[in-house]
């Protein structure tokens, strides 16, 4: 498990296709990728961004950090 600048946990792990898969416990369906462990995290820190964007457009629930 990685804590990013967003203070989220995060899973980190190994795709299929051999690209980091990254997810978001806290943030269900917060999920993103990419080749490098670098880039992974920093697709996963513009996706829980957008994704707790949307939940304030919606005046949604912004669940807690885990």
């Amino acid at each position: 498990m990685v804590t990013i600048k967003s203070q989220r946990k995060v899973l980190l792990s190994h795709g299929e296709d051999g690209y980091f898969v990254v997810e978001v416990p806290s943030l269900p369906g917060c999920i993103s990728q990419g080749k490098t462990r670098e880039e992974a995290l920093a697709n996963i820190e513009e996706a829980i961004s957008l994704y707790i964007e949307v939940l304030q457009d919606r005046s949604e629930f912004i669940p807690i950090f885990i």
